[in-house]
Parts: C-alpha cells; structure tokens; sequence
C-alpha cells in the first residue's frame, strides 16, 4: 500500500530560506516565486496556481511573528488556517508586492492599499536649456524665453467637454476608475480602459482641445539669471510646466543653465584663472603690465626677479558670490618668453649679459612639495 503523498511541506523549504531568515529575506524570496508562478504568468497551469497558493500559505505564517513562533514549536498542527482560509493574513503587505510586480491593486477585495489612478493628474515638468555667454553667468542677465508647452484649454475650462455638457461617470467601471475581476482564488482590480482610470467618460467633446482639456501654446517667461550661476545651474519655474489633467495642477519649469567657455579665462569656484607672457628683461628688472579683467583693464605690478610659472593675485576681481556677497579673486600666472628671432644687437648685448651670469646647468633635486605640486597639477 502506497503512502499518501499530499502532506503539506516545510515552510521554509516552500520560500527556500533558513529557519532564521528575516523578514526581507522571506519577502525576497516570496517575490520571486510569486512571479514566477503567479497564475497571470501562468494561464490554464494548475501546477503554477498550487505552487503559488503553497508559497502563499507559507508567506502568510512566516511573516506573521506568532504563526512562525508556534509553527516554529508545534509545526503544522500550530498554526489555524480557518479550514482552507489564510486566518491572519498580511493583505496589506501582499497588496503592496502585487502591485509592485503586476500593477494590480487591492487583490483581495480588502479595500487596503490600491493604486487606483485619481481623477486629476498633475502635469509633467519641463526643460528649458538656456545658452549664456561667459560674462552674462558672472554678472547675471535679465532675459525672456519663449517655452511651448500643454496649457489648460480656454474654450472648454480644462474640461474637455462642449459648452453646456459635462463629462459622465463610466459606464464600464461604474466612476470608479477600475474595474475587478475573479483570478483564481482571489479577486483583481486593474485600471479601466474605456476611461484611462479617469472614471468618467466624455460624450461631447470639445472642439478645440477635443476632449484633451489642454491645447498647445507658446508662452514667454521672464527669466532673470542672478550673478555667479555656473554652467549646469537649475532655475525652477514652479506651476510653469504643463498643465494639469482633469483639474490636476500643473508641472513646473527648470530652465537649465549652458555657459560658454571663456577666450583666456578660467573659472574654479569663485575665482578666476588666466595666463600672461612676459619678457625676460620685464621679469628680471619688475614692470607695470595691463592684463584683462572682466571690468576693464587692470594694472599689475610685476616684482624684479619673478620666474615663469609664478602665480600673482588680484583680489575682487573674480565672480561674484552666487547670492551672496563679495566676489572672488582672478590669479595671473606669469610665463617669460624666450623670443624665437634676435637681430644681431640683440646677441651682442645677450652674449655681454650672459658673460655676467654664471649658472651651472646641472639638474635641480625636486622637494617633496614640488612633487606633490606636479602629481596634482
């Protein structure tokens, strides 16, 4: 005589977990044996559905701290399953993991977490790419954009209907936006598709938006740019974006900041960076030089014996702290040319000079900070 083969199975076992697993553990494990033998995935496999209803069960007493402690003592005889049932079960846990994995809601009827689409439906967010030269993003600029985008329909105040009709509840899900339906042992709601969810049903239509409630314009928009914004900046528009769906309110606007690079200048921060030739007479005698800035000509004095590479500051006239205030510093660094042509005075008064100047053209042992200076340079 044969044994009887339908004795439930280890729970534990049925989820593929440690007896010591942890909730998320449990969960984990759960999810992916839902989708896989959920009977949406699975039409017409009795097999998939028992595995399915056994995973169930089993996550019902696990995740449910008493159940697992007297099943965890006392096996299955401890846990009370109601006579077919799941007495105790975490609906609004399981609600949550079906819709995250099939877009369905309120699976058992229970009237707990659905994601029944509302009526109104905020509008989408925007972008606008706004190109500013280097100067215009220090010191800010007032200007208008011109932005199409979906605006609530005039004609029909955003209701899609003709003058003197409104919109009626739907016939297929009775207003409510979703309709269920019996999958197995349990119920289903998914989104309607006659009305979109919207739970209402347009019989007259407008004739300008037809029906959308939201027409395409072009709308200008004054923006003003505040001194100090950087490349990648975002200005939000709040309520610019498109309008909203059904009564639903609008998106917003985020005009995203594109500066071009300067011809000579260099920004870190709030300061500024560029580079300036001198001769060699001006390095090793000082001179009065005129270097650019970006309020005008600015006069640098250069101290008698500057090497090349030397890096002079010139304070405030950097970029100006982005609401803030002060601005920063714009660092001149110094190179000395060695001209490429001599006429033959100049050799001569270059050879009397060089007869003058004893240097040894040994290599030079670098310091530790020079190193350093040259690895992150």
């Amino acid at each position: 005589m044969g044994l009887a083969t339908n004795a439930k199975r280890d729970y534990y076992e049925v989820l593929s977990v440690e007896r010591s697993a942890n909730e998320q553990e449990i969960k984990s494990s759960y999810r992916k044996l839902a989708m896989q033998y959920h009977p949406d995935r699975n039409p017409g496999n009795p097999q998939a559905e028992e595995k399915f209803k056994e995973a169930t069960e089993a996550y019902s007493v696990l995740m449910d701290a008493n159940k697992r402690a007297q099943y965890d003592r006392f096996g299955h005889q401890g846990v009370n399953m109601g006579g077919g049932g799941v007495e105790g079960f975490p609906f609004q846990d399981l609600n949550d993991i079906f819709g995250d994995l099939f877009g369905i809601s309120d699976i058992f009827g229970t009237g707990g977490s659905t994601r029944r689409r509302t009526r109104a439906q905020q509008g989408s967010d925007i972008r606008y790419d706004l190109a500013l030269e280097f100067e215009e993003a220090v010191f800010g600029k007032n200007t208008d954009i011109k932005v199409r985008t979906y605006a609530e329909c005039e004609s029909c105040d955003g209701s899609g209907s003709q003058p003197g009709h409104s919109a009626a509840a739907c016939n297929a899900c009775g207003g409510r936006g979703q309709v269920r339906f019996q999958q197995g042992f349990f119920s289903v709601s998914r989104t309607c598709s006659r009305c979109n969810g919207s739970g209402t049903t347009i019989s007259h239509p407008c004739n300008v938006c037809r029906g959308q409630g939201r027409v395409v314009r072009e709308k200008t928009i004054a923006v003003k740019v505040p001194a100090g914004v950087e490349h990648g900046t975002k200005i939000l528009f709040t309520g610019e974006g498109e309008a909203g769906i059904n009564g639903g309110p609008a998106g917003d606007l985020y005009v995203v900041l594109n500066v071009k690079e300067h011809a000579f200048f260099e920004r870190q921060g709030k300061d500024l960076y560029c580079v300036v030739p001198l001769s060699f007479p001006q390095a090793a005698l000082g001179a009065e030089i005129e270097v650019p800035t970006l309020d005008g000509a600015h006069t640098l004095s250069i101290p008698a014996g500057t090497q090349s590479g030397a890096t002079l500051r010139i304070k405030n006239k950097g970029v100006p702290v982005l609401r803030g205030s002060g601005r920063g510093d714009l660092y001149v660094q110094v190179r000395v040319q060695t001209p490429a042509k001599l006429s033959k005075n100049q050799k001569e008064l270059l050879n009397q000079l060089a007869e003058t100047l004893q240097i040894e053209n040994k290599p030079e042992r670098k310091t530790l900070f020079g190193k350093v200076k040259d690895i992150f340079s």
